[in-house]
């Protein structure tokens, strides 16, 4: 499980402590005090801190091995650790007194083996051998006493070993401080390697490595935003910081194509065709009527068109003319003048049905009417399927609606990322459809009919950047605030009227204390951490956080360098 550790500043009283304690991201929080924190010394404010922990879900622990902040640990029974390597318990009052006791006694051998080693350099004497050092030094402690005993043991010994042969060339100093030098070269060179190597280290660990990265948050408000605006179609007419924009059409065509389905049914037999015999009544004074070619004769509902046109006229002296001629006067004037003639006449759709030689239920035409012999045959059937009107409306509509929604797509893929879109200025134009077959042509066995549109999408759209400089303007912050974050402006109304287009902009926006990464390094550079994050907070009274990490623990101010600073500044809207 990963810690959060924390170093305390000697300058941090408690609410900066319990601060910490609750701004950390992680359960396990362990702390490190200073060496002077007489914030710790208080059982009250260990309290706290406890109180602190249990309250955020945190476990808290006291990185230190002053005995003085371990027995107040102890009795509030917080967890301490002599490292952050080490595991935390709770200490008890008895390991507290053993621990100082140790402590004590540590502090008496370290005098007692400084004195002794001061007695030992003022009691030597060069002539003296051996075993008078042996008898001086008796009782002592201190590292010389394993070097006696050493040259005791080699004088006593019959075969001489490596570690002798110094010996016999002889000591050059009489001060036994000296000589211990002169016989320990390796082990001085080796700790003057080490001390160099500790040095860089050092310079490594506090002058190169050190880096830390600041997160601030930025109290914000959002605010709604909501402005009358017009839009012109003429580039010159144009004045947004007025509110006027504009307006640019983007179109594309596209011809679609859909197949159906046809419904209808017609009989392309042949048509029946024969000859009518008509007559017409003219007034015995004369007079005249004529059906011309192409009008049509009604039988039993079946309609028959003439091929050929037929006059009937009567100037009412030549009688010739006339069926009835020779009648009497009387039955003249009553019947008037009868005429009588054949004409040519072909069904008006093909089939069986016109097959007719009834000269019942006919109906007159002009006066004219058929009378007599009909001969109407060669009528046959052959039932197809063909387009109707109505399976053509029904495609257009099942191409308008599938295709509006992709032509948009295509639309909107073909303006510029920076452009401000009026939606609800989108427009399709369908074009007259045309049908293979057409209306009222067959449709063979196993194929479908194919319906294509050309349709035309139009949008307007306008400039996104000079929209968010006309919210910005109106926006009206003050010098030292500014826009953080704002959303994806939008049009209602958006309206034609006889001036060119009106409509309503409207967003939202999240405004705050203008901040920048560099003003924050500035300030923190090269302080100690709780003393930056003082002064960020004395600077802006926006601020709602602060949170500094260093990059290793025992990094306890942030660089002077701005490569080893990373800011993040984080918006906190309300």
């Amino acid at each position: 499980m990963n810690k959060d550790v924390i170093y305390i500043e000697p300058e941090d009283d408690i609410t900066d402590i319990i601060t910490k304690i609750e701004n950390s991201k992680e359960k396990i929080v362990a702390l490190v005090p200073p060496k002077k924190a007489g914030v710790f010394r208080s059982i009250v404010n260990i309290k706290l801190i406890a109180k602190a922990g249990a309250s955020a879900e945190k476990n808290v622990v006291l990185v230190t091995t002053d005995p003085s902040i371990v027995k107040l640990a102890a009795a509030t029974r917080l967890p301490v650790t002599k490292s952050l390597q080490s595991a935390p318990k709770v200490p008890t009052i008895e390991e507290v007194e053993v621990a100082e006791e140790a402590s004590t006694d540590e502090v008496v051998e370290n005098e007692d083996a400084k004195i002794s080693v001061e007695e030992t350099e003022k009691q030597a004497e060069p002539t003296e051998t051996v075993d008078a050092e042996e008898h001086k030094l008796e009782g002592k402690s201190g590292f010389l006493d394993a070097e006696v005993e050493d040259k005791a043991d080699d004088k006593k010994s019959a075969k001489p070993t490596k570690a002798e042969k110094p010996a016999k060339t002889g000591i050059k100093s009489t001060n036994p401080f000296i000589r211990w030098i002169q016989e320990h070269k390796k082990i001085l060179i080796g700790c003057g390697a080490g001390v160099v190597v500790l040095i860089l280290v050092a310079i490594w660990a506090f002058v190169i490595a050190p880096a830390a990265e600041i997160t601030v948050g930025i109290r914000t408000t959002s605010t709604n935003f909501s402005e009358n605006v017009s839009f012109t179609e003429k580039m010159a007419d144009e004045n947004a910081s007025e509110g006027i924009f504009y307006l640019e059409e983007k179109k594309i065509e596209d011809k679609a194509e859909v197949e159906f389905e046809a419904t209808g049914k017609k009989n392309m037999g042949e048509k029946a065709s024969g000859t009518l015999t008509v007559r017409a009544v003219i007034d015995y004074m004369g007079g005249s009527t004529s059906a011309a070619a192409g009008t049509a004769f009604v039988h039993n509902g079946l309609r028959y068109i003439l091929d050929d046109g037929v006059v009937f006229s009567f100037d009412g002296d030549d009688d010739s003319v006339c069926v009835n001629q020779g009648a009497s006067f009387t039955d003249f004037k009553r019947d008037g003048c009868i005429m009588s003639a054949k004409v040519s006449a072909t069904a008006e759709a093909a089939g069986s049905d016109y097959n007719t030689t009834s000269s019942d239920g006919w109906v007159a035409v002009n006066g004219i009417s058929v009378y007599g012999a009909v001969s109407i045959s060669g009528g046959t059937d052959k039932i197809v399927t063909v387009v109707t009107e109505d399976d053509v409306n029904k495609a257009k509509t099942k191409i308008e609606s599938s295709n509006e929604s992709v032509n948009k797509a295509k639309l909107l893929d073909t303006i510029p990322d920076d452009a401000f879109v009026i939606d609800s200025s989108f427009k399709q134009t369908v074009g007259d459809a045309v049908s293979t077959p057409a209306v009222g042509e067959e449709v063979k066995d196993g194929e479908k009919a194919k319906l294509s549109v050309t349709t035309t999408d139009t949008i307007y759209i306008i400039d996104g950047t000079k929209v968010e400089e006309f919210i910005r303007e109106k926006a009206k912050l003050a010098d030292n605030f500014k826009i953080y974050e704002m959303n994806d402006p939008f049009i209602e109304n958006f309206t034609k009227t006889d001036n060119g287009y009106v409509a309503k902009l409207k967003t939202s926006y999240v405004s705050g204390p203008k901040l920048t990464e560099s003003d924050v390094v500035e300030i923190v550079k090269g302080k100690g951490i709780g003393t930056a994050r003082q002064d960020l907070e004395k600077a802006y009274d926006g601020i709602s956080r602060i949170s500094i990490q260093a990059n290793y623990p025992w990094v306890s101010s942030i660089p002077n360098d701005n490569n080893k600073i990373t800011v993040n500044i984080e918006v906190d809207s309300k």
